[in-house]
């Protein structure tokens, strides 16, 4: 972690820096099936998305997942993380802005080490929020045995 990212004295209630992604459109939706292979025509076909029931096509889950993600591992680095749970609660829809947040919830330790549980959520412009979750990081690297 950099200096200005210092978990050294982190306690709970700090917010990690936001990600913004968007807007979702076709193409990009597009493109994450084929870098996915998650070809699900509800995702790209509009015409079985409105047999569905659907309005339109509309984001994959994991799409989303994806960038909340990264406000974890932009702060703390991919290899603290121990742990992310999610649930996803919503559709994101085509045009979507998305905007992922974290913030730390508690610090404790694990044999000898300290760790931090944050929670994560992802909102569209509306604040409506498709994903809510709970991420654990070490601080100090010291993993549990």
């Amino acid at each position: 972690m950099s200096e200005d990212r210092s978990t050294d004295k982190l306690i709970a209630g700090p917010l990690l820096p936001e990600i913004r992604f968007g807007p979702i459109t076709r193409s990009m939706l597009a493109l994450y099936a084929g870098v996915s292979g998650d070809h699900d025509p509800v995702h790209i076909d509009i015409d079985f998305a409105q047999a569905a029931g659907h309005e339109d096509v509309f984001a994959h889950g994991m799409l989303t997942f994806g960038v909340l993600a990264r406000v974890v591992s932009e702060w703390c680095g991919v290899e603290r993380l121990i742990s992310f749970e999610a649930r996803f609660v919503s559709i994101t829809h085509l045009h979507d802005l998305i905007t992922c947040s974290a913030a730390v919830i508690e610090c404790f330790e694990v044999n000898g080490g300290r760790r931090a549980r944050l929670r994560v959520t992802a909102l569209v412009q509306n604040n409506r929020t498709t994903i809510t979750g709970e991420a654990v990081v070490a601080l100090d690297g010291r993993w549990p045995s």
